[in-house]
């Protein structure tokens, strides 16, 4: 004999279903919007990939591969006016360190906008990952009219 299903048990997780469709939607809103400020700031600041990158030469820094591409542009430079060594490795008193250390920091923030490009798609792809489970969990979940009827008492034969 099975039990009767009350209306609100039904309607549980349909409404479960809407509340992550919704997350899902805002998620991917925010994620956007995280990339296109990112995008908008970095182009703001008018960098542009040096000509003698091995890729994007030449083009405006609005994206992560772009500003990947200049930071290790400007890694190279600055290993070439070191002769190849890094800030750490630069005497206290060589007048390159400056160089080297001012390298280091425009990396820092390139890579920086790399990480927020990053974290800005990983939050899109889970806002679209949570709007498909929750259409998923409603298309599962029985709809409120088609809740199983209340059983009949059946009539006792003696």
């Amino acid at each position: 004999m099975s039990t009767p299903t009350s209306s609100s048990t039904t309607k549980l997780p349909r409404l479960l279903g809407l509340i992550i469709i919704i997350f899902g939607a805002v998620f991917f809103v925010a994620g956007a919007t995280t990339w296109t400020a990112v995008s908008v700031n970095l182009k703001a600041e008018n960098i542009t990939v040096s000509d003698d990158a091995a890729a994007f030469a030449g083009g405006a820094v609005d994206t992560p591969w772009e500003a990947f591409a200049q930071a290790d542009i400007i890694k190279h430079h600055a290993l070439d006016a070191t002769g190849g060594k890094t800030y750490a490795e630069l005497d206290k008193e060589d007048p390159l360190r400056a160089v080297a250390m001012n390298g280091s920091f425009l990396r820092a923030s390139l890579f920086t906008s790399v990480v927020a490009f990053g974290v800005a798609l990983l939050v899109m792809g889970l806002g679209v990952v949570l709007a498909i489970t929750g259409v998923a969990i409603r298309k599962l979940a029985p709809a409120d009219d088609a809740a199983p009827a209340k059983p009949e008492l059946a009539s006792s034969a003696v």
